[in-house]
């Protein structure tokens, strides 16, 4: 199983710094939660075991903000360690996904849509952990969607 952070690091390969498409603890943070929503509700299990936390600013891995949180709003660098061996096809093919849905909009367009879901909402007014069920059962039914389009 995938980290949070082995997550994010596949995602920030993806940016295209000369086509000014960066990303930022925020992007970063929201494009996780994507990626774990879907995944859920596409395999029913998780793809990283970290929680995710409803902050003021939309869903948050604390430990992955406090990892990136020097780089403030700035653009977080493509990192030199990653080890891309431990991606199978799949999930390369899936974080792509993920990230050509949802790697266009910037992070306060993503903020704002996470601001709008019940995963976010529900757990939002005490700052909780937002649940895998609750991702799950949100997530499920765009899968269900794209299934039967």
């Amino acid at each position: 199983m995938l980290t949070c952070f082995d997550v994010a690091k596949y995602f920030l390969t993806l940016a295209d710094d000369d086509a000014s498409d960066s990303i930022s603890n925020m992007k970063l943070q929201k494009l996780v939660y994507y990626a774990q929503g879907l995944y859920l509700a596409l395999h029913g299990r998780p793809l990283f075991n970290h929680e995710i936390e409803a902050w003021t600013h939309g869903p948050v891995v604390p430990d992955l903000y406090h990892l990136y949180k020097e780089h403030g709003s700035d653009r977080i660098p493509c990192p030199e360690d990653i080890d891309f061996s431990i991606y199978d096809n799949d999930t390369k093919e899936f974080l792509n996904e993920v990230y050509d849905i949802f790697g266009q909009y910037s992070a306060w367009k993503l903020r704002n849509m996470t601001h709008e879901e019940p995963p976010w909402k529900e757990a939002a007014p005490d700052n909780d952990v937002i649940s895998h069920d609750s991702m799950k059962q949100h997530f499920r039914q765009f899968v269900v969607e794209e299934e039967t389009a």
